[in-house]
């Protein structure tokens, strides 16, 4: 016959399964970049592997020739236009501990569950802010291993101040120089008060142009700059129509040429170099995907006893990575917040 320590230790894993499911779905929701793919169906689960392999598109495949007479010599020259982008994961584990002590003071199933609960929340809460503070701003001490957009004055991310054509990071394994009109992405630099709204609507410009597919849809800003769009479409708001007005203005959620824009905290921040501010970023969800391996996407183990304590833990076990398909179609705007 099992123990009541046991039942009430199955009951409680059984809880915390549950509840984690609830808040790896609230995670999503609450991280605007992961929300994004999570609705578009762009989150990937895959099985191991020691690195995530995205297939990009970087160059043509062939060229055309031109039938005048019919009788001209069709080009068969081509190359491979498909290049493979790699990623190490990035694997973190944070264990959820109840110690004896706690179970015996308090008796009851759903008091140790309360006390689960909320310790669940707090840690997956931690997961949820570590990921955001690497993929946004680079600044992780800890979930080094997973891809930054953060590219400003020398750092390694994905986006870069620099003017398109002129990028050299590297990403996925990639040489940004390499391919100058796919793999770099657009960048736009300028005080929000002279022309923030011109400034946005010729990096958007720029994206739809050289984007193979799809359109900016996600728009990451800094609280500061966010504030200065939301003043700036106060300012019109007697030329918008009562629709465009609900949809727009007032709202958390504010829009941009269709895209829905969100208020990112860890945006604002300064580069090495002590001038340049990264103000927001223009995603396509069509152009990135996270990935997860399926047996760890915040997947909770068992309650089990540690050893040499009297206490329990469960691992929350997270291996996942970001990966872009092509960076032509995505956008920096930078020093927009004043």
């Amino acid at each position: 016959m099992p123990t009541t320590t046991g039942v009430q230790n199955d009951v409680l894993a059984s809880t915390l399964r549950i509840l984690r499911d609830k808040e790896v779905d609230n995670t999503f929701r609450i991280i605007p970049l992961l929300d994004a793919v999570q609705r578009l169906g762009n989150v990937e689960e895959v099985d191991g592997g020691s690195y995530v392999d995205s297939p990009v598109i970087l160059t043509d495949h062939s060229t055309i020739t031109q039938l005048t007479t019919g009788y001209e010599a069709v080009s068969l020259a081509v190359k491979d236009p498909m290049r493979t982008a790699s990623y190490s994961w990035c694997d973190a584990t944070a264990p959820v501990v109840i110690t004896r002590k706690e179970e015996l003071s308090n008796k009851g199933e759903r008091a140790i569950v309360r006390i689960a609960e909320a310790r669940l929340k707090q840690t997956m809460g931690m997961f949820k802010r570590e990921v955001e503070k690497q993929l946004i701003a680079g600044n992780s001490t800890i979930l080094t291993d997973l891809q930054t957009l953060n590219g400003l004055d020398g750092a390694t991310g994905w986006f870069e101040e620099v003017a398109f054509g002129s990028q050299t990071n590297t990403v996925g394994g990639i040489a940004k120089s390499g391919f100058p009109t796919s793999w770099q992405n657009q960048t736009r630099s300028g005080s929000f008060a002279a022309n923030g709204l011109k400034i946005m609507q010729q990096l958007l410009i720029d994206c739809q142009q050289f984007a193979p597919e799809g359109d900016v849809d996600l728009i990451l800003a800094s609280p500061t700059s966010y504030g200065l769009y939301k003043d700036e479409l106060q300012q019109l708001e007697r030329y918008t129509s009562a629709t465009e007005e609900r949809n727009m203005a007032g709202r958390l959620a504010l829009q941009f040429n269709g895209a829905s824009m969100y208020i990112e905290p860890n945006l604002g921040f300064t580069g090495s170099g002590g001038v340049n501010k990264a103000s927001m970023y223009f995603l396509n969800s069509k152009l990135f995907n996270v990935y997860f391996d399926r047996d760890a996407k915040f997947e909770l183990g068992d309650m089990e006893s540690i050893s040499g304590y009297a206490a329990m833990s469960a691992q929350i076990a997270v291996r996942m990575q970001i990966c872009s398909s092509n960076l032509s179609g995505h956008g920096f705007l930078v020093n927009a917040e004043t």
